[in-house]
């Protein structure tokens, strides 16, 4: 045996736990520059990390199904990964202006109230903006990082998974769920 026949050989790495991964680094990141790195997160920065809770708890349950349905599970992930690249696209377009973003993210003051209590309430809840970026590297911020990976992961993994779903024998191609109906056939009149 070759050492190309032996690479040919071995069954590709198992997706499900790739994709827990996958979904796993970013919040580690995420928090990482939150308690470490003194970065306090956005309301926006907080629908991304519940963007990737919810694809964790995906790649959990798909670790779970029978081998029969895992890939479906797995698109299910892929689809997380896709969602949390959409709200991290609409993060990057508050930031960039493009759009504006959530009452939350610019704060919500009674001002209906007296000086000294509207000073406590501004004190009591801090407000971090979402138009503002809080660390950029290269000219992109953390939420377009986040766009690039989410979005890179969801759609290889939609590709891969796409390529591995059955479809029926002897079909391929863009109409490959398409069967033509045997009982007209049998109508169709031949020449002679």
């Amino acid at each position: 045996m070759t050492p190309v026949s032996i690479v040919k050989a071995q069954p590709p790495l198992p997706l499900p736990p790739l994709l827990l991964l996958a979904a796993i680094a970013p919040l580690v990141v995420a928090f990482a520059s939150q308690y470490i790195g003194g970065l306090q997160p956005c309301e926006l920065c907080i629908w991304q990390r519940w963007g990737y809770g919810g694809t964790i708890a995906l790649a959990l349950v798909t670790l779970v199904l029978p081998r029969r349905v895992r890939p479906w599970g797995t698109a299910l992930t892929a689809i997380g990964f896709l969602v949390v690249a959409g709200l991290a696209l609409f993060h990057v377009g508050v930031e960039q202006h493009w759009w504006q973003g959530l009452a939350s993210c610019t704060g919500n003051l009674d001002t209906h109230q007296s000086v000294a209590d509207l000073e406590k309430q501004l004190l009591g809840t801090p407000v971090i903006p979402c138009d503002r970026p809080a660390w950029t590297g290269f000219g992109i911020s953390m939420a377009g990082y986040d766009f690039i990976y989410a979005a890179l992961v969801g759609r290889s993994e939609e590709r891969r998974v796409g390529k591995n779903l059955r479809r029926p024998a002897g079909c391929s191609g863009r109409f490959a769920g398409f069967q033509p109906r045997r009982d007209l056939q049998s109508d169709v009149r031949r020449p002679a």
